[in-house]
C-alpha cells in the first residue's frame, strides 16, 4: 500500500522530500522504540516487559516505521538508482547497486540477533535511529533532486 503513495507522489512532490519525510519518520519511530525497549524491566529470562501504554507505543512506532520506509526510503531509492547513471554503465551499475543491497540487507539481517544478545533490543534500535539520522543528512548534503530532469540532461 505504501509503495503505491511513492508511485502516486514520487514526481508530483520529488524524490528529495520523499527521502527527508522518509528519513525523519523512521528516526522519530526507531528512536521511540529504542526508548521504550531501553527502558523496559526485564522477566527474569532477561526478556524486555512493557507495562501500561508501552507495547501499544511500541506497537504503533513499529508500524510506522514500515510506513514510513514504504513509501519514501523502499520505492525511492530504486527510481534514484535507475536515473543517476547514464545509459552507457546503466546496466551494469544497476547489478552492482542491487548486489549491494542485497549485501547490506544480509549484514543487517546477521548482526542484529548479536547486538541483540549482547547489547539489548533498546540499543540495537539506537543503532538503527543513528542509521536513520545519518540518512537524513545524507539526503539534505548529498543528494540532488531529480524531479523534471530529462535523464541526458544529468
Amino acid at each position: 500500500m505504501t509503495t503505491l503513495i511513492a508511485i502516486a507522489f514520487v514526481d508530483k512532490f520529488g524524490r528529495k522530500p520523499l527521502l527527508i519525510l522518509g528519513s525523519l519518520g523512521m528516526t522519530l519511530t526507531l528512536g521511540t522504540m529504542a526508548t521504550i525497549f531501553g527502558t523496559a524491566q526485564l522477566d527474569a529470562a532477561g526478556n524486555p516487559t512493557l507495562s501500561g501504554s508501552a507495547g501499544i507505543v511500541a506497537l504503533l512506532a513499529a508500524n510506522l516505521y514500515v510506513f514510513c520506509f514504504g513509501f519514501s526510503w523502499g520505492p525511492v531509492v530504486w527510481v534514484l538508482l535507475g536515473e543517476m547513471f547514464n545509459n552507457k554503465i546503466r546496466g551494469a551499475a544497476l547489478s552492482v547497486a542491487a548486489a549491494m543491497q542485497w549485501v547490506a540487507n544480509f549484514v543487517i539481517s546477521t548482526t542484529f540477533p548479536p547486538i541483540l544478545q549482547y547489547f539489548g533490543l533498546g540499543s540495537a534500535y539506537g543503532l538503527y535511529t543513528t542509521a536513520a539520522a545519518i540518512s537524513l543528512f545524507f539526503v539534505l548534503f548529498f543528494i540532488k533532486e531529480t524531479k523534471g530532469i530529462e535523464l541526458e540532461e544529468m
